[in-house]
């Protein structure tokens, strides 16, 4: 069994598939691992680290001859996979609700792709979840990029030059990404709360030491929601959610949207009106800006200033952390593999809950439920 690793080429694209740890542990089953030669570099890994853990590092062509599965970070054009193994796997955040044109092509060529980001939210998946790994990172990564946009310290200060106030920073959306920014906030010594549309997170901000801001006139989400996202709120709620966000977040210094809602673009959290009303020096970061952005005037891969409020938007906020990020994507993909490895086949091979959850093209054909016409 041979598996490949290639070099990203997207655009800003610094994260990698394999890591030297996982590299020794594929070979540790069995399997050979070819990198192709500069995979790592971005992410402060050598070709010499790779061919150390018992991989072979060569060029794309030459890594690819053959290959039984294909992993990546970002999904790579069908058409740059020429020379592997007939209905080889690739593995790979392959982003296919926007970009089908693309899936089509894995099905053309014969490739099975498995979008690693179709991983259902249960228990024996976590360890597998590349969304929750990359999005904790984000969430670190949001408060850093606020902290050095605002002109201001984060924590109370007593000098003998008199006291420095306390940033007050809101956080919108409460999941992984939210939890993180909440937790990293309150570590650099802001004063921070959080809003989200499903009821049980409002435990998890207390357990962290924030101030929960919720809509109480009207039933929002019970529980996580479906897999652990929220998902269109009734116009009742999002009025009574509009308001009552706009009375609190008029006095916050720095504002963190996280709210994602999986094939739908993000929804809007923070009107022109509420931007407006913030004070100049705010800071607002919008992690779901290359999914439409949660912020109105947010631009992807831009940081705009709209009344002397800074509106960050920048692009795959998990790659500009490419080392950790790497390390935790390519364990990911290693989880992943190695739960379903069957030593006697010499491959990994996988049942039905999770294989079909993530399985987009299969002989020929997209076979993803998710991607079909509704029945």
């Amino acid at each position: 069994m041979k598996i490949a690793v290639l070099r990203e080429t997207a655009e800003g694209e610094r994260r990698v598939a394999a890591t030297p740890e996982t590299v020794k542990k594929f070979v540790g089953l069995g399997a050979s691992v070819a990198v192709e030669s500069g995979a790592g570099l971005t992410a402060s890994i050598a070709d010499a680290d790779y061919a150390a853990a018992g991989a072979s590092v060569a060029d794309r062509a030459a890594t690819l001859a053959g290959a039984e599965i294909v992993l990546g970070v970002q999904g790579p054009a069908a058409d740059t996979l020429s020379g592997v193994a007939p209905g080889a796997w690739l593995a790979a955040a392959l982003n296919p609700f926007a970009d089908r044109a693309r899936i089509e092509g894995y099905a053309a060529a014969g490739l099975e792709a498995l979008a690693m980001e179709f991983m259902p939210r249960i228990t024996r998946a976590q360890s597998m979840d590349i969304l929750s790994s990359q999005s904790n990172l984000a969430g670190y990564k949001a408060v850093l990029d606020a902290a050095s946009v605002y002109g201001r310290a984060f924590p109370m200060m007593m000098t003998a030059a008199g006291t420095v106030s306390a940033a007050r920073v809101f956080v919108m959306g409460v999941g992984v990404a939210g939890l993180q920014a909440i937790a990293t906030a309150r570590r650099l010594g802001a004063q921070v709360s959080a809003t989200d549309v499903r009821s049980a997170t409002k435990e998890q901000i207390l357990s962290l030491g924030a101030k929960p801001v919720f809509v109480e006139s009207v039933a929002g989400i019970e529980g996580e929601g479906s897999g652990g996202y929220a998902g269109e709120m009734s116009p009742e709620y999002q009025a009574a959610q509009a308001e009552l966000v706009s009375s609190h977040i008029a006095k916050q210094d720095i504002v963190i949207t996280t709210a994602l809602i999986p094939g739908r673009p993000a929804p809007r959290l923070i009107s022109a009106a509420q931007v407006a009303s913030m004070r100049p020096g705010s800071v607002i970061v919008d992690l779901a800006v290359e999914s439409g952005g949660n912020v109105e005037g947010a631009v992807a891969g831009e940081t705009v200033v709209v009344n002397g409020v800074s509106i960050v938007g920048h692009r795959n906020v998990a790659s500009r952390l490419a080392a950790d990020a790497s390390a935790l994507f390519s364990r990911n993909l290693f989880n992943f593999l190695s739960a379903f490895w069957d030593k006697e086949a010499g491959k990994p091979v996988l049942d039905a809950e999770i294989g079909d959850a993530i399985r987009l093209t299969q002989g020929g054909k997209i076979v993803n439920a998710r991607l079909l016409p509704a029945a």
